[in-house]
């Protein structure tokens, strides 16, 4: 009989799983506070739509033994875009949800064997509106849900990344089409090493290793960015939400980066990409992530003429698993529970009116199993279990 978890993944003890809740409240105070509404999409989805259209590798989906092709979720916005197609398609748009869950994806781990690596995500989607209002809406509630956690902005130092998919495009632009893709991936893995091995003109070599290099406050960036590609109207329409997003940011303490070749590890992406960058103890941390990504929304659309017309999404989650890690030591550890104590088998009953007079009052407490001989011997024994206090029923 095997006595560990399956490789990658792991059992939380009770204060794990604790903090974990309490992280997920405070950030579905702040989405409800918005407007959204939760929903709850499968764990099991065929893969066709776990896929979509290309922007997960198969390799890394948790795939099941079954009739029809199905695997469990690598994400959730997949799952959240197919159902606001279908089953939520008459509803008026734009659509405002959040979720959180587990998901799931597949690795290799030392010994060659599959690795599954489990996590808790909460977020939030907003379907059926394009534009930069939108866009400016999701990272003004990122900026509030981040806000709602409590991070030290001088411990942690918040730093929120923000690219384009069209931007990176852009980049491209002169770029030979049978080199586009390596040299998408040299810039998006920022690898100036792998860029100089493929066969680019000099010129265009050095152009895109600048590129490499390019990040930082958005002004300064989108200046750079003017003036090697000239007028272009993403410019200005990126250049005018993160200035509008600028004060928000500054007042909780995260720095804003604009990163022209950054794309998250999922390629669902078709606009603006964020992610959420904090401090941790010994290497920076990577808290929350997203952006827009109306294309896997039409994709769900085809057929549905009535939906089609508003093929838009923009989204995000937050990482419970790596939030709990990043504060462990500053959530304030929950109520110890009350011990209710008896001296003799025939107080059991009036223990148990106590232990409910307890919860009426929204108390932790909770019941001693046996009899003890005395007071002093319940106490000692409330020491050792880490409980609040007492109460002694004789």
């Amino acid at each position: 009989m095997a006595l560990q978890p399956a490789a990658g993944t792991r059992d939380l003890n009770p204060g794990e799983v604790d903090r974990n809740r309490r992280l997920s409240e405070r950030l579905a105070g702040v989405y409800r506070l918005w407007g959204y509404e939760e929903v709850a999409p499968p764990t099991v989805e065929r893969l066709d739509t776990l896929a979509a259209g290309g922007g997960i590798d198969a390799a890394e989906l948790v795939q099941l033994a079954s009739h029809e092709p199905l695997a469990l979720r690598p994400e959730m916005t997949a799952s959240i875009a197919r159902a606001a197609c279908t089953r939520m398609a008459t509803r008026p748009r734009p659509l405002r949800l959040w979720t959180s869950g587990l998901v799931f994806t597949s690795g290799r781990a030392d010994n060659g064997g599959q690795r599954i690596q489990e996590r808790l995500q909460s977020g939030v989607e907003l379907l059926g509106q394009s534009g930069p209002t939108a866009d400016a809406e999701l990272i003004r509630l990122l900026l509030a849900a981040s806000a709602a956690l409590g991070l030290d902005a001088s411990v942690h130092q918040p730093t929120l990344l923000v690219g384009h998919h069209g931007l990176l495009e852009a980049l491209l632009t002169g770029v030979p089409e049978s080199l586009q893709r390596a040299c998408r991936q040299a810039l998006t893995d920022l690898d100036p090493l792998a860029l100089a091995a493929l066969p680019l003109d000099p010129q265009r070599l050095a152009q895109l290793t600048q590129w490499i290099r390019l990040r930082g406050e958005p002004e300064a960036v989108l200046k750079q960015l003017g003036g090697a590609l000239g007028q272009h109207d993403l410019l200005e329409v990126l250049g005018d939400t993160l200035a509008g997003v600028a004060e928000a940011a500054r007042s909780r303490g995260v720095r804003l980066q604009l990163d022209p070749t950054f794309q998250p590890h999922f390629a669902l992406y078709d606009g603006l990409v964020l992610k959420l960058v904090c401090q941790g103890p010994h290497a920076p941390v990577e808290i929350a992530s997203g952006g827009r990504y109306d294309a896997l929304v039409g994709r769900f659309s085809l057929n549905q003429p009535g939906v089609a017309a508003t093929a838009a999404g923009v989204g995000f989650s937050f990482d419970l698993d790596a939030l709990r890690e990043l504060l462990a030591g500053d959530l304030p550890e929950p109520e110890r529970p009350i011990l209710v104590a008896y001296g003799a088998n025939g107080q059991v009953h009036r223990a148990l009116d106590r232990l409910e007079s307890l919860h009426r009052e929204g108390r932790r407490a909770e019941l001693l199993s046996e009899p003890m001989p005395d007071r002093a011997s319940a106490e000692q024994l409330a020491r050792e279990r880490g409980q609040a206090t007492v109460v002694w029923i004789d």
